[in-house]
């Protein structure tokens, strides 16, 4: 087989991949874990490879790979263009830097850690890469199962009932799902993107109807999944008391979710959408802007740092949101560069959180906040003049410093650069819209409520003189938050070409005739 070859087949490899691997991984016995754990990180050090060969090999014509050699719309495709590829990366840099950090222990906490990871990997970049309705709702149903049994991951009576929660309203979800896509096909005959997209134009008024109730059903499905508000109220609790590995990888299914209605509503509802070019587009901007409220009321009032994480997730899911309803290229392009430095932000910080509480009882922060609040006996009885900081402890507090810039969006970080990329871009429209001044107000009100959680949190648990002694960490969990915050370092000091690379992939997102054309094409 020839490089061309081998190139051709490159889409197929982030499916097929973790695919393989859960299933070899199944074959061997829970207790060979160092060999478990060394395949997990080798098949994620391929997929990683094999994603940063998509985005290289993105360009303005998608990469379509057609299973059986089926023509589109009668065969199932997958389709990499820049915004999937750009994805796939940013899915397989959070599975290894998970995979590295549960190796430290979380591994061994309950059974086939290693293969639901692989499953949910496979299922996420399923939903990445699909060109069609029909699969985007089975990978969406693969990447799911497998978080069920991720969400559960070390046990736990909170955790358990967190869970119970997750499932029953993703499951409400995936049906309407499916209601949304039956009446699709009913109205135009078709689940293939690309042939969606032509049909839709021309779909006659009397129909139309019909299609947008489909649509909009459909899009509730996306939105239970991007947590928009007001149905997101179940997802700082359920990432909360997920395991720490979990939870920094469910911080990409949010944007899943995202994914699927910046694909769907620019390629139906955009500029080829005919008569019902623009549909939902207000709904999604109002309820951005609403999700990013109650993020940020969340955020300002947490006293937990799992808590803060979670509705940091909020605030990011809600400016994404609002993006995608401002309908500008421009926006788009930032939201883009957004969605991936808060991304890394919230995963990052979701491990460790782990990490800095480890060994802490349970109310240390109330506890904590009572001293500062009333005194107490010792605080009478001595004054601190100054306290030996550990190493370890200092990392772990610098680590912590730089989450809270990146999610505050403060320099030096790639939060600011999103964030001032934003306002740029929403400034651009002439006139400002209304919901366009109270997303900005909100944007930067954001950061101050996460520099005041931070800091109020941070204090308690690194500003304590009875808190000396570091927690036991192991060099591969430390590895994995330096692993995170470089690849943010990263995405500051190649801010220029990253750019580049998303404006153009948002302006093919708003212009999908080469979408349409390269998936139909003979």
């Amino acid at each position: 087989m020839t490089a061309l070859q081998w190139h051709e087949h490159l889409a197929i490899v982030p499916v097929l991949l973790p695919l393989a691997t859960a299933a070899l991984l199944l074959l061997i016995g829970e207790q060979r874990r160092a060999l478990k754990g060394t395949v997990a990180l080798g098949s994620l050090a391929l997929l990683l490879g094999a994603a940063l060969m998509l985005v290289l090999r993105a360009d303005a014509a998608p990469m379509v790979y057609r299973l059986g050699d089926w023509p589109a719309p009668f065969g199932i495709v997958l389709v990499a263009d820049r915004l999937s590829a750009a994805m796939v990366l940013l899915a397989a840099v959070l599975g290894f830097a998970v995979v590295l950090f549960s190796l430290g222990r979380w591994d061994r906490a309950s059974p086939h850690f290693h293969s639901l990871l692989q499953v949910l990997l496979m299922g996420v970049n399923g939903s990445f890469l699909t060109g069609d309705l029909f699969n985007l709702f089975v990978f969406f149903e693969v990447f799911l199962a497998a978080s069920y049994g991720l969400a559960l991951h070390g046990s736990g009576a909170a955790r358990v009932q967190a869970s119970l929660h997750y499932i029953v309203i993703n499951l409400t979800a995936s049906l309407l799902f499916l209601v949304g896509a039956a009446v699709l096909y009913g109205v135009t005959g078709t689940l293939n993107f690309a042939d969606l997209a032509v049909r839709i134009s021309a779909l006659p008024a009397g129909e139309r109807g019909l299609l947008e109730a489909g649509a909009a059903i459909l899009g509730i499905a996306f939105v239970v999944k991007a947590g928009m508000w007001p149905l997101c109220f179940w997802l700082p609790r359920t990432y909360g008391a997920a395991s720490a590995p979990a939870a920094a990888i469910f911080a990409i299914l949010t944007k899943v979710g995202v994914y699927a209605v910046l694909r769907t509503s620019l390629l139906f509802f955009g500029e080829v959408g005919g008569e019902s070019a623009g549909f939902g587009r207000e709904w999604l901007l109002v309820g951005g802007v609403l999700t990013l409220t109650f993020g940020v009321i969340g955020v300002f009032g947490a006293q937990e740092l799992s808590r803060l994480a979670g509705f940091s997730l909020l605030v990011s899911a809600g400016t994404l949101l609002a993006a995608v309803g401002s309908g500008q290229p421009a926006v788009s392009a930032a939201a883009l560069y957004y969605l991936i430095a808060s991304t890394l932000g919230v995963a990052v910080f979701f491990l460790l959180i782990e990490l800095v509480e480890r060994g802490r009882g349970f109310g240390a922060d109330v506890l904590a906040l009572t001293a500062e609040t009333f005194g107490g006996f010792e605080a009478e009885q001595e004054e601190v003049v100054g306290v030996a900081i550990p190493a370890l402890w200092a990392l772990l507090g610098i680590s912590f410093i730089c989450c809270a810039l990146l999610l505050a969006g403060l320099p030096p970080l790639p939060g600011f650069i999103a964030k001032i990329a934003l306002l740029d871009a929403l400034l651009e429209a002439a006139p400002v819209r209304p919901l366009a001044w109270i997303m900005l107000a909100l944007l930067m009100f954001s950061g101050l409520a996460t520099v005041v959680a931070a800091s109020r949190t941070g204090m308690r648990i690194f500003w304590v003189p009875e808190r000396q002694n570091p927690p036991p960490v192991r060099p591969v969990e430390l590895a994995s938050i330096v692993l995170l915050l470089a690849a943010t370092a990263g995405l500051t000091l190649q801010a220029g070409p990253v750019m580049r690379y998303l404006d153009e992939a948002a302006r093919a997102l708003h212009a999908p005739q080469g979408y349409v054309h390269g998936v139909l094409r003979p």
